[in-house]
């Protein structure tokens, strides 16, 4: 079984405006002739990043939902150009979302089981709810209906 990474969404309100933020991205990225890939840069490596790269995906909380996950392709660290390592999580472009969670605001990472994660809304399990505009999921979630 795969391990994830949970990581608040910071700037995007909705997974559309992240995915918005992506295809503008990878735009640019194409422009200049640049690798596409949709990559998120952090400062530390995951110490379990074994476990992560066989399948993981990153999961997004926004404005304090989980609210879906990208794949991660790829765990790159790197030294910056001020001398400090960093580490790149190259992300599949596909943004899928997830059945809505509620989470609580936290700094960094945080490890995610996969038996932990919550099933894609395209799964059969999440019946409905993929028909259901975000805002209105995002609501419902967190007054504890869904």
């Amino acid at each position: 079984m795969a391990l994830h990474l949970l990581k608040l969404c910071v700037g995007p309100a909705s997974l559309d405006d992240l995915v918005r933020r992506i295809e503008a991205n990878r735009t640019l990225a194409l422009a200049a002739g640049l690798d596409p890939a949709p990559v998120h840069t952090t400062r530390m490596v995951p110490k379990r990043a074994a476990e992560i790269a066989g399948g993981g995906s990153i999961y997004w909380v926004i404005k304090g939902t989980v609210s879906g996950r990208q794949a991660i392709r790829e765990i790159a660290p790197f030294t910056d150009a001020d001398g400090i390592g960093r580490c790149r999580l190259v992300l599949d472009a596909a943004v899928v979302p997830v059945s809505p969670r509620p989470c609580r605001p936290f700094q960094g990472w945080r490890y995610l089981e996969a038996g932990n994660a919550p099933p894609d809304l395209g799964d059969a399990a999440a019946g409905d709810l993929a028909e259901m505009p975000e805002g209105l999921r995002r609501e419902l979630s967190g007054l504890g209906l869904i």
